[in-house]
């Protein structure tokens, strides 16, 4: 069985943690009618579209 040498240090041992934790970035994408950011495969919240079809009607 596989025993450690020495003793691992605290700094080491957060380093190696510290990668694993890290928030990815959400993901936006352009809105093909209105050209505001949005959540990708989401309808826009600005105009009310999603591919191209208005799915929910907005007040202009």
């Amino acid at each position: 069985m596989a025993v450690p040498k020495r003793k691992v240090s605290k700094a080491r041992r957060d380093k190696r943690r510290a990668s694993v934790w890290k928030l990815d970035m959400p993901a936006f994408s352009k809105c093909t009618q209105c050209g505001e950011l949005k959540a990708p495969h989401k309808v826009c919240g600005n105009c009310g579209y999603y591919k191209g079809v208005q799915v929910i009607k907005k007040e202009a």
